[in-house]
C-alpha cells in the first residue's frame, strides 16, 4: 500500500485535485490523507475545510495559522509556523510521499518538511512561469521535489533546463480541467437568480487578488474595475480575494460596494457553482489562474489585468491589459466578439488518471532522495 499526502491551504487548491485526490483515494493500493491548512480554517474564508470533511478524505492534522495582518511579513511567518506544524504531522507514521500543488507558501513549507524527513515529494505545475513573487517559489518547490508532473510540455521543458530529471517528470496536464463540463452543472438562470442578478443582462465573473509587489494600489485598482463595469452596464458576480499581502484594502472595498444592485460579493462558491459562472459568464475579469487555465474549456473571454499572471502559457480566450486604464477599450472589445470555440492547451481532462497511475510506478528509493541537478 502506497501511502500519500496532500497538503491543502485554499479552495483553490483543493478544487483543482479533487478528481486526483478521489482517483488516489479510491485506488486499492493507494491510501490518501490530507493536512488541512491556511484559509481553509478561516470563517473569513469560507471555512472551506468543510468541504475538505466533506469529500470523506481522511485528514492526517490541520495546521492552523494566523492570516491578519494581510502583509506579506504575515505570509513569510506563516511559511515558518506551517514549516513546524508540518513536520510534526508528518514524522508520525510517515506518508510514502508528499504531493504538492503550484506555488504557494503551505505548499514551499511541505515540501521543505518532507525532504527533511527522508520523504519523497511529488509537484504538480511545476515548470511555468508568472513574473510576480509565486514564480520563485514555485522554482523552489520543484527544486525540493523528487518528481514532477506539469501541464504542458513547454513547462516540462522548463524544469529539464533547471536541471531536473527528464525521467522524472511526467506531463499530466492540468488537474483543474478533468470533467469540469460535467460539474458545470448549473444554468445562467439559477445562478443569477441565487445571486439576484438578471440573467437576460451582461454578467462579469470578477476575480481579483494582492499582487505582493503592489500591495499599495491594489484597493484602488479594485474599485476602478467595478466603476468600469459599472459604466458599462456589466453586472458582477465576485469572489473575496486570497490572504495574500494587500487583500484587505480589495476587501474593503468589495464590502463598500455590497449594496449595490449590480454586484454579488461572495466569500466562497463551491466547485460546481464557480465553474458555472465562468462557464456562462459573458466576460471573467482580474488575475485569477483559473482564467488562464480553466477558462478555455468553455471558451468564455477573459481580461486579464496586470502581473499577476504576467508569463503563463495562454489560452486563445485570453486578452492580457497591463492595467486598469485600458479595461474600457478592452471590455467593449471582448463584449462585442463574444465567445471562443472550447480548446485548452493545459491538457485533455485525463490529469487524475495520468498523475493517480503514474504515483504507483514510482521508483521510491533512498536513491532519488539523494537528488542533484543533472546538469
Amino acid at each position: 500500500m502506497r501511502k500519500i499526502c496532500y497538503i491543502t491551504g485554499t479552495r483553490a487548491d483543493f478544487g483543482l485535485m479533487h478528481n486526483t485526490l478521489k482517483a488516489i483515494d479510491a485506488h486499492p493500493d493507494m491510501q490518501l490523507d490530507v493536512i488541512v491548512t491556511g484559509m481553509h480554517l478561516s470563517e473569513d474564508h469560507g471555512l472551506t475545510v468543510k468541504e475538505v470533511e466533506a469529500s470523506g478524505f481522511s485528514i492526517r492534522q490541520t495546521v492552523a495559522v494566523e492570516l491578519e495582518p494581510y502583509t506579506g511579513a504575515t505570509m513569510a511567518k506563516n511559511i515558518g509556523h506551517m514549516l513546524v506544524g508540518f513536520t510534526s504531522a508528518l514524522e508520525i507514521n510517515p506518508p510514502d510521499l508528499v504531493l504538492l500543488l503550484g506555488d504557494r507558501g503551505e505548499m514551499l513549507a511541505g515540501a521543505l518538511a518532507a525532504i527533511h524527513l527522508n520523504v519523497h515529494v511529488a509537484h504538480i505545475h511545476g515548470g511555468e512561469r508568472s513574473g510576480t513573487v509565486d514564480e520563485p517559489v514555485r522554482h523552489a518547490i520543484s527544486k525540493l521535489s523528487h518528481f514532477h508532473f506539469t501541464a504542458t510540455e513547454n513547462a516540462r521543458q522548463r524544469l529539464i533546463s533547471m536541471g531536473e530529471e527528464p525521467r522524472q517528470i511526467f506531463t499530466s496536464g492540468a488537474p483543474g480541467i478533468d470533467g469540469i463540463d460535467a460539474i458545470a452543472c448549473h444554468s445562467k438562470e439559477d445562478l443569477a437568480k441565487a445571486a439576484n442578478l438578471d440573467s437576460n443582462q451582461a454578467i462579469a465573473l470578477f476575480i481579483y487578488h494582492p499582487v505582493l509587489q503592489e500591495t499599495a494600489g491594489a484597493g484602488d485598482a479594485v474599485a476602478k474595475i467595478i466603476a468600469t463595469l459599472q459604466a458599462n452596464g456589466v453586472q458582477m458576480i465576485t469572489l473575496m480575494p486570497n490572504s495574500d499581502a494587500g487583500s484587505q484594502a480589495i476587501r474593503d472595498v468589495l464590502v463598500a460596494n455590497m449594496d449595490s444592485a449590480d454586484i454579488a460579493v461572495i466569500d466562497h462558491l463551491s466547485r460546481d457553482k464557480f465553474l458555472s459562472w465562468m462557464k456562462h459568464a459573458d466576460v471573467m475579469v482580474g488575475n485569477s489562474s483559473a482564467g488562464i487555465i480553466e477558462s478555455g474549456s468553455f471558451g468564455t473571454p477573459v481580461i486579464n489585468i496586470g502581473m499577476r499572471q504576467n508569463l503563463r502559457e495562454r489560452n486563445q480566450n485570453v486578452t492580457d491589459i497591463d492595467d486598469v486604464s485600458q479595461l474600457q477599450q478592452t471590455l467593449k472589445a471582448v463584449l462585442a466578439d463574444g465567445r471562443y470555440e472550447a480548446s485548452n492547451i493545459y491538457g485533455d481532462g485525463h490529469a487524475a488518471h495520468n498523475i493517480s497511475q503514474q504515483l504507483l510506478q514510482l521508483e521510491l528509493t533512498a536513491k532519488v532522495l539523494l537528488k542533484t541537478n543533472v546538469y
